[in-house]
């Protein structure tokens, strides 16, 4: 019997995935709990599981008494010595126990803390693999789509997630069996255990596409400083090169627009402005309102993070971008309030 238990547990280990010396202080809680509520109220119970020497040892360690006045945690000399010939008055003495005398009770509350056990075991490891993707990109199934609430049900792994609508990239349409990329923003504990948040839309999936796809940023030649996003719609990043002599914007760009040009293809078209970071806010605020052009930048307020902007009548509205897009996430990428300006001083 004690065999075919440690041979169980180590199956269980492996299609669980879950530490045998894990299962096995859960299991030995659980027996003591049982054996609590099977009436003994006995205030020590030894239970000890060797899976090296298969041993399975549960008993109870009793006092040694002159009278009796508690039968659960005490017993007279007379009785110790026929299990301890060295029991004394004071002493103590174990007592063993069969695995058979367990009430159906316990049997049951016994089960019931093992399989609990086996639980939160599957749950931390759900957790530590969710958390080891966290800030991360993870390729998933599409599994259905509620087409009334918009959310969409996803397959990572062995698990499911959920990827609400206002995490989807405005006007993307998914397909069963689909598989797409999303970004892990966070892992929530809930009741029912680790729960992913994922998203398509947070400027990270943008970030570690860029990782993903431009061998500079891997090795950390180039590095990613800022990224201001409007899923769906168009992004700014600004790099930086560590080396002089690669250029951050062409490597991110690539050969005749590659590499940018494959994650606006994962990202269903959205446009992409890679701009030249610098520790100069004028330089880099110019960089930002790219592709205007701009004739100079004035700080007004430097520790409010103001400044004006000038740029060529002619560029004013490209400056400005369609309803304000491209000053709002020049200024998202920079954190500088822009107030931008024609030439002419003429606004109309």
């Amino acid at each position: 019997m004690n065999t075919e238990f440690f041979e169980a547990l180590t199956l269980l280990e492996k299609e669980k995935s879950i530490s045998k010396e894990y299962l096995l202080e859960k299991i030995r809680n659980a027996i003591i709990v049982a054996i609590k509520r099977d009436g003994e109220n006995n205030e020590d119970p030894i239970v000890e599981i060797d899976p090296g020497s298969g041993r399975f040892y549960v008993a109870f360690r009793k006092r040694v008494v002159e009278e009796l006045l508690d039968p659960a945690n005490e017993i007279l000399l007379e009785q110790a010595v026929s299990l301890d010939k060295k029991a004394i008055i004071g002493g103590t003495v174990e007592i063993p126990m069969q695995t058979k005398q367990f009430g159906r009770i316990a049997a049951q509350a016994a089960k019931h803390v093992i399989r609990q056990g086996i639980r939160e075991g599957e749950r931390q490891q759900l957790l530590e693999e969710y958390q080891s993707r966290q800030n991360d990109i993870v390729t998933a199934i599409v599994m259905r789509t509620d087409e009334r609430k918009g959310i969409v049900t996803l397959e990572i792994g062995k698990n499911e997630a959920m990827l609400p609508k206002n995490e989807q990239i405005p006007g993307e349409t998914f397909k069963d069996g689909e598989r797409i990329r999303i970004y892990v923003v966070d892992v929530m504990i809930s009741e029912k255990g680790p729960r992913l948040m994922i998203s398509r839309t947070h400027p990270g999936l943008v970030k570690r596409l860029f990782e993903i796809q431009v061998p500079e940023i891997t090795d950390g030649t180039v590095e990613i400083k800022a990224i201001a996003r409007e899923a769906g719609s168009r992004t700014k990043i600004a790099v930086w090169s560590k080396d002089e002599n690669v250029d951050a914007q062409g490597a991110c760009i690539g050969s005749k627009g590659a590499r940018v040009g494959d994650i606006v293809d994962e990202l269903g078209g959205e446009k992409i402005d890679v701009v030249k970071y610098s520790n100069d806010p004028a330089k880099f605020i110019a960089e930002a309102l790219s592709p205007a052009q701009v004739v100079g930048v004035e700080i007004e307020d430097e520790s409010a993070k103001v400044c004006r902007v000038t740029v060529p009548d002619h560029q004013l509205s490209l400056a400005i971008g369609n309803k304000g897009q491209n000053a709002r996430l020049a200024a998202r990428l920079t954190g500088w309030k822009i107030d931008i300006r024609p030439v002419s001083g003429n606004l109309n």
